[in-house]
């Protein structure tokens, strides 16, 4: 990390206006929908989808993006001459590249190869730059390199994330999610459902429920080649893999600082064939794609809704949309690219189809 001090008026009221600029941008943006989803079969269970793919640059990492220029702002990280770098698996690049415009900032992206085309494009689009590395392991040291190279700053959302939101409230997202649920006919989530990318989203909302002191549990779930949830389990921070997670923008292949698992009830495991046929089936209900880490989310939600159904338990249970299936189209939504890359989705359907006129998954 390069810290920029500087105390100069000059440098005092560049700050100053750069964050009125993205206290201005947050003004003008409404809040995200909460879809609410029509499954008869769960009868008193309800389902709801946080909308985050409504944002300006289209996913849940906008929110993140703000925070974290926020905090390099006040820290004194950032200047009108820094180059900002982050590593992503590119929706939090794209926030960021967006957010760097505003401020008049070059920005680069250090990204997998295989990141999406529509995220690289889109980040171009605002401007920034992708640079790529090999694997999802290498996008850590290569950000340090760049940002001591250009002498800028390495936004390091993985660290960041879990400290750069205020979890009290202040708009944060779960302060959204209870806020739009006061109406509903169980207006306190019995569970809230997500996947972690840093992490830093499910700490914010484990913190808020318990500071708010309500009964709302928080699973979090974990597509395939992360380590998260092994780490939930043994807690052991040296975990890593050879390998990046297939669902993009969630699972790592090492422990992040953001992720702290003691705000979570629950872990499970999501298999990403399951996460991709659960986005081809949502498309069914809401006439609309998704990226694959919404499906990670889904799928973990009905696991809990059937099982609260077989108790005889009724309730909602939130999770997140966290981006659109629009930028997707080449991989999830590409027949050819799921049998080479994730296998056969069919049996999944299958049951996810069984689930929607049963309210039980198959035996």
């Amino acid at each position: 990390m390069n810290v920029n001090v500087n105390t100069e008026p000059q440098q005092n009221a560049w700050i100053s206006k750069s964050i009125k600029a993205i206290e201005a941008d947050y003004q003008r943006s409404a809040d995200t929908h909460l879809i609410k989803l029509d499954i008869p079969s769960l009868d008193g269970i309800d389902i709801y989808l946080k909308d985050e793919s409504t944002h300006p640059t289209g996913s849940l990492k906008h929110r993140l993006a703000r925070s974290l220029f926020l905090y390099a702002l006040c820290n004194g990280w950032i200047n009108q001459n820094t180059t900002v770098i982050e590593s992503s698996s590119g929706s939090t690049a794209v926030s960021e590249a967006y957010f760097a415009r505003l401020l008049g900032l070059p920005f680069i992206a250090v990204v997998p190869r295989k990141t999406a085309s529509k995220k690289i494009e889109q980040i171009e689009f605002y401007g920034g730059k992708a640079h790529f590395v090999d694997s999802s392991a290498a996008i850590y040291e290569e950000s340090r390199r760049l940002a001591t190279e250009l002498k800028g700053h390495y936004m390091d959302q993985f660290t960041y994330a879990e400290r750069a939101t205020d979890w009290r409230g202040n708009n944060n997202i779960a302060n959204s999610i209870f806020n739009q649920m006061e109406f509903e006919r169980f207006p306190i989530p019995t569970w809230i459902v997500m996947s972690p990318g840093t992490g830093g989203t499910s700490a914010t909302i484990g913190r808020y429920i318990r500071y708010q002191m309500h009964p709302t549990q928080l699973c979090v779930v974990d597509p395939e080649n992360s380590v998260f949830y092994d780490y939930f389990m043994e807690r052991d921070a040296t975990i890593t893999l050879d390998v990046g997670s297939r669902i993009e923008g969630i699972g790592r292949p090492r422990v992040e600082p953001s992720f702290i698992p003691n705000v979570i009830n629950e872990m499970r495991k999501i298999p990403d064939a399951a996460s991709v046929a659960t986005v081809h089936w949502l498309e069914k209900i809401i006439g609309r794609k998704a990226g694959a880490s919404t499906g990670t989310n889904l799928y973990g939600v009905l696991q809990i809704a059937t099982e609260m159904k077989q108790r005889g338990e009724t309730g909602s249970i939130v999770t997140l949309l966290c981006d659109s299936g629009e930028r997707y189209l080449e991989t999830y939504y590409n027949d050819d690219w799921i049998t080479a890359n994730i296998g056969d989705i069919t049996p999944h359907i299958a049951q996810l189809q069984h689930l929607q006129q049963t309210g039980k998954w198959p035996i």
